[in-house]
Order: C-alpha cells, then structure tokens, then sequence
C-alpha cells in the first residue's frame, strides 16, 4: 500500500487531527453531496424515528424497550428481564460483540459510518445544523479565525443555542430509556422540588452531549472508541473497506482539458481529503481514523464524472481486490465467526424459548432442622420468592412432584403474584416419617397455573438420621 509523507513522517506516526507539538488541528470538513451520502440519510433518518418513538411505544401500558438500572429491571421487545435473567442479557452482549466481530472482519467499519449513534448524531444532524448556520467548510473556517463581532456572536450563539436544544431533546430520549416516558413526564406536570434529582440527571446528560458533539466531535472516534484500534485486529487483507484503488489512482498528477492520460487517474483535487469529517487522506490507505462515511467515495466520484473519467477511484474494496485484483471470496476465518454466531444465537433462541413466565427461588429456613410432627409426620420451614416475569397477577399452586407429602403456606390460602412483580412468604412442607430414608431427601416441586405446569423447582428436605 502506497504511503505519502509529509516533512518526512510517516501518516502512520501521527494522528491526523493532532500536530507535531501536541496541538489539535480542528477539521472543517465541506458539505458532502453525492448517492451514497443520500443513501445514509436515510438511514438515518428511520434511525432517528425509531430512537426518539421507542420510548413512547406500549405494550400493556408498559414500554417495550427499558433498561431500568436503578430497579434492576429491563424491558426488551415487550418482555421484563429481572437481574435472575442476566446470563441471558450477557449472553446477548456476547453475541452482538461476536456480531460486530463478524461484520468488521467482512465489511470493515460499516457500522460505524452508517449505524452509530456518535456518527449518525454528528454528521446527520450536529453537522447539518451547523452548515446551516455557519455555511460550508471554508466559510466555517473564515468565521473561526474572524475577530468577534455582532455577525460571528449571533452565529455562534444561534449554533449554541441550537445544539443545546437539540443535546436536551437527546438527553430526554436517553434518560426515558433507563427510567421511562411516564417518569419524564412529572418534570412538566409536578412541581420541580419533587423532581430535582431527575432534573439533575437531565442536566448532566444534556451538557455531556452538548460538548462532546460541540468541542470533541471526531475525537470520539479517533481517541475514545476502541473500536478504530479493534480493526486493526480484525481486519484482513480480504475484508471490505472504505479504499483508494492506488493501482489505478498512481501516479497522481492536476487535470488538463482535452489531455490523453498517460498516468493515474488521481487528479491530485483533494476533495476527498476536503470532506473527510476526521481529517485523513484515503489515498494513504487503511487507517484507524477512517469510519467508512463514504463521503470521499461520493466526492471522488463527482470529480471523475467532472474530468470524464471512470467512477470507483475510492470505493469499497478489499486489499486484496485492489492489490491483486481478486474478486472477493468468503475466507475461511469468516466462515469460523459465522459458526460461532449461528451456534451463540441458537443458544440465545433456545434460553428465551425456555425461559419461564414465573421465576422462584425456594429455600430451607436458615438455622432451622427437621420438626417432628403429629401423625408420624416430618416437617421443614421453608422460604420462598416468586417473581411475575409478565404484565399479568399471576395465581399458582405448589404441588409435590416426586414424593407424597403436603405443601401448606404460611398465612396465605393462595399464591397470588402481582404482574411485573413479586411475592414473598414461609411453607412448611410435610413427609411421613417411614418415607424418608435419607438425612437429606431431594424433592420436585410443581409451579401450576390451573393445570398448566409453568416451572419445576428441585430443593432438599432435612430428616433424621436413620442407620441401615
């Protein structure tokens, strides 16, 4: 792969938005225009719809997304996960990771200039408001190095004004997600002191969204994400990427009009470079910086169509596409993620298929033995928690799966659940003495809904020693 230099150092030596004394090189990258940036704004623009409509969205008059921290309690496509479901909430972490593995390895960074949250917020809607009231790239530039006057105080102010509105309108959606739409609601229907924390929490999060998409920008994605350094790692000389066909492209050199081409068919125009919204130069090859917006393949584009030449100078390629002219084949190291994602996936369907609507937890009473009862009768204490995984009062019974025995509850006649909730009590279970042949006895429980099993519990009953 082709590497330029500049004053002798490698692109590789440094960071394109930093400059040799440490100092941050801020980027005005111009306005993109082009097919494939249409093409992601409306990507985008269904994102949006779906990340600010999600919140309000019921199901039961419960929202069906929540990741509720605080309560430990979380919401997926309208089914509640309590923290007894985590394996299955880590497990899909495991498996969208293993995802975002797969995809790397095939397609580069397509998730991060067409699906991130940090890309889609800054480009398709910081940056538009920004274009729209600062202008393009080189008139944002002259506005930045200008002296403060009226003209540049307004701009700034009205830009301000505006990313914070919009940081605020982010902040919302965000915190609906964790504590619900119902909640954000008491900070217009009640009066603010029964809300201050809530506003604080707002606070915090409107002002960290402003100055990251106000001051830090690109450098979220240059410094901060880990995932430009995974690449890295990941990618391979057969993985698809944002590239610049440098076989093609070299050697670079200005258009004459009317001219045969006798070398590349790199103008040498840097619009590539000029709309690049991290500051890079796609002809020095694969760098971390690069998020594949495809902004420097639209502009590519735009230019050879200008001089009459073909389109596809930058495009998405692999290496290997380029260097050898290899048309791009399923290798094996994709083919092991894909098992290993269909094979964590089936796992994934197979725990939430079997996942039960009611979860209990039954235990022998701390401290307490066997009691010997009337009627050559053995009895343990025992505690219980059973937890309404649905938005329905659930009523059970407890019936003896694996022994003969009696199962009475403590204070209670009947075993009712609150929906999206929990009940909580003792029960002493009843064996005859001449059926338990060992110090300590392993028994079934039964969870019924009418007739319906809907669990089984397995826990141990303490008896006497009895000598064979």
């Amino acid at each position: 792969m082709i590497e330029s230099t500049t004053s002798g150092m490698s692109f590789r030596d440094k960071v394109a938005t930093v400059d040799q004394k440490g100092k941050r090189i801020w980027v005005f990258p111009h306005m993109p225009k082009g097919k494939l940036y249409s093409a992601r704004t409306w990507v985008s623009l269904l994102y949006l719809v779906i990340f600010f409509g999600l919140p309000f969205v019921k199901v039961n008059d419960h929202p069906v997304f929540l990741i509720n921290i605080l309560e430990r309690r979380f919401i997926l496509f309208g089914q509640i996960f309590w923290p007894q479901d985590f394996f299955i909430f880590a497990l899909g972490m495991v498996v969208f990771i293993v995802f975002v593995a797969l995809f790397t390895v095939v397609f580069g960074r397509v998730f991060c200039g067409w699906a991130c949250p940090q890309t889609i917020f800054m480009e398709m809607v910081f940056r538009k408001i920004e274009y729209w009231i600062e202008g393009d790239g080189p008139q944002q530039k002259l506005l930045a190095h200008s002296p403060w006057n009226s003209a540049k105080i307004i701009k700034k102010a009205s830009k301000w004004a505006a990313f914070w509105s919009v940081s605020f309108i982010i902040a919302t959606t965000f915190l609906a997600y964790i504590i619900g739409v119902d909640e954000i609601k008491k900070l217009v229907t009640e009066p603010f002191s029964e809300n201050i924390g809530l506003f604080s929490s707002l606070t915090v999060f409107t002002t960290v969204f402003f100055f990251v998409y106000l001051l830090m920008r690109e450098q979220i994605c240059t410094v901060i994400c880990p995932y430009g350094r995974m690449q890295g790692v990941l990618l391979d000389r057969d993985s698809v990427i944002v590239a610049y066909d440098y076989k093609r492209g070299e050697h670079r050199g200005k258009f004459h009009k009317n001219e045969v081409r006798a070398i590349g068919d790199c103008i040498d125009c840097e619009q590539c470079v000029k709309v690049c919204p991290t500051g890079i130069d796609i002809r020095n090859g694969t760098q971390l910086e690069c998020i594949n917006c495809t902004a420097c393949i639209d502009a590519c584009n735009k230019m050879m169509d200008a001089v009459g030449l073909p389109n596809g100078l930058i495009r998405y390629a692999s290496e290997n596409n380029i260097a050898e002219k290899r048309p791009w084949r399923f290798t094996w190291r994709m083919k092991s993620y894909s098992i290993v994602m269909c094979l964590l996936l089936g796992v994934l369907v197979w725990l939430l298929s079997t996942r039960t609507d009611v979860g209990v937890t039954l235990l022998r009473t701390p401290g307490q033995l066997y009691q010997e009862q009337p009627g050559n009768l053995m009895s343990n204490l025992y505690n219980y928690k059973l937890l309404n995984k649905t938005f329905k009062d659930k009523t059970v019974t407890l019936r003896p799966e694996n022994f003969n025995g009696i199962i009475k509850l403590v204070g209670e006649t009947n075993l009712v659940i609150p929906k999206d909730g929990y009940t909580t009590g003792t029960m002493f279970i009843y064996i005859s003495n001449d059926a338990i042949k060992n110090r300590k006895t392993i028994l079934k429980i039964g969870v019924y809904e009418g007739n319906e099993k809907i669990n089984t519990i397995t826990t141990s009953f303490l008896g006497p020693f009895k000598e064979i």
